[in-house]
């Protein structure tokens, strides 16, 4: 089924973009193989495919659902107990309990042999295997993989659902993205020798040899979000021990802000207040926005008809452009391109968050589930991202930041204090 390659097997799955993000910057270590979707592969049995299936649509049906008053919360918040993550403080001695999930997982595997053909094929050639997503680890866990098997959290922290039902007796290595990652699976039981703390991988693109490209990005980027060089000139010993000497000269373009909509597409209300509040900073071209509509075709063709309502033309080379594709092959490269010009992300913290180590500052969406409050947390205390304020006045907020040096600051945080080394750490790792 699969060509032999050089160097790993690179696993994602279709449940959202961001465990195809995070395997993304491994895609040469297949050697031309590409990434394998465990839920929609070639040959899948019509079984194992319906419950992949099934999981993805109930996920995305729950989050579009959390919109509605009262029962929307009340039923997301049902189905967000059994991938919670506790409080890590205080400390304590316990180990916390498989969840319901992960024994439904270990359930449908010893009942209806989940998983088992994909990892046989992938047993052909037993190569190293790197994951995104916890539920083909354990597959080829228990049903005897004959390689490494690596796991890469591409979270901020995790739950207990993402340990296998036994920790202490698992032979997976985990690829932590921070930390805490790290310290939260030695609390589940996973013992620290299988724990490697890595950083999140960080496509190569994004950053250029030696870092050099997402240096040269922030550097154009502090001048538009600092315009009048109030907060250049207050922290210039910072700014040049990382950047070296900014030129004075004003920026020379409007600022760019990116808002992007989680691949469940349950923002929607949200990007329709954006467009309508920044409409008049958009016709005056005193701001560009894209929205990332990604793979959602009746998202993007809403969006589109919104635009003509508010009559401002849109395209990648005008002020608003509504970013989508038809597949997520190229999706990801227009969010690559259009990422580079971009001077401001304002998202959910998803995985994300993680960009904000490109010197991206991040202005954060309401958080959907446990697993994204805790993203946030972790983005205030680098200093990395700002809360979103009412987004019906975003015309009168967002100006303030830029003029506050607000978000400049924030860049510079998540710049120096996250990681950008994670992929290179993973592969150099995996590969020896």
């Amino acid at each position: 089924m699969f060509r032999k390659i050089s160097k790993a097997h690179v696993i994602a799955v279709d449940m959202g973009y961001g465990h195809w993000r995070a395997a993304l910057p491994f895609a040469d270590l297949t050697g031309g193989e590409g990434i394998l979707a465990a839920d929609n592969y070639s040959g899948i049995p019509s079984y194992d495919k319906h419950l992949w299936e099934q999981s993805r649509v109930f996920y995305e049906f729950v989050s579009r659902f959390k919109k509605f008053p009262v029962l929307g919360n009340f039923v997301f918040a049902l189905f967000d107990k059994f991938q919670s993550i506790e409080e890590f403080y205080p400390k304590t001695h316990h180990l916390e309990g498989p969840t319901f999930q992960l024994k439904q997982v270990y359930r449908l595997m010893r009942k209806k042999s989940w998983g088992e053909h994909f990892i046989d094929q992938l047993n052909a050639n037993p190569l190293p295997l790197i994951t995104t997503f916890f539920i083909p680890a354990f597959m080829a866990e228990y049903w005897g993989y004959a390689g490494p098997i690596y796991l890469v959290i591409p979270d901020t922290d995790v739950s207990r659902a993402w340990a296998p039902l036994h920790p202490s007796k698992s032979r997976i290595t985990y690829l932590a993205s921070t930390r805490q990652v790290a310290l939260r699976l030695a609390r589940y039981g996973v013992r620290k020798e299988h724990i490697i703390y890595t950083g999140f991988p960080l496509p190569y693109e994004l950053l250029g040899e030696k870092k050099k490209k997402a240096k040269t990005i922030l550097r154009r980027r502090l001048a538009h979000l600092d315009p009048e060089n109030v907060w250049r000139h207050k922290y210039a010993l910072l700014v040049k021990q990382y950047l070296g000497v900014l030129p004075k000269e004003k920026a020379r373009n409007a600022p760019t802000l990116m808002f992007a909509i989680g691949g469940a597409g349950a923002q929607e209300d949200l990007a329709v207040h954006v467009m309508r509040g920044l409409a008049p900073r958009i016709k005056k071209k005193s701001l560009k926005l894209i929205v990332v509509a990604g793979i959602h075709e009746k998202l993007a063709k809403f969006l589109e008809k919104l635009a003509k309502e508010l009559q401002i033309k849109t395209g990648e080379n005008k002020a608003l452009h509504i970013l989508s594709a038809k597949t997520k092959e190229e999706y990801f490269i227009s969010f690559g391109k259009a990422i580079q010009e971009t001077d401001i992300l304002w998202t959910k913290p998803s995985e994300l968050c993680f960009y904000s180590a490109l010197g991206l500052p991040i202005i954060i969406a309401p958080p959907i589930g446990s697993q994204e409050i805790f993203n946030r947390e972790w983005l205030l205390d680098v200093g990395a991202g700002v809360d979103q304020k009412d987004p019906k006045y975003v015309d009168q907020w967002l100006p303030d930041m830029i003029q506050e040096g607000v978000l400049a600051r924030a860049a510079m945080q998540g710049y120096v204090e996250v990681p950008k080394d994670g992929a290179e750490n993973i592969s150099r790792f995996v590969t020896g």
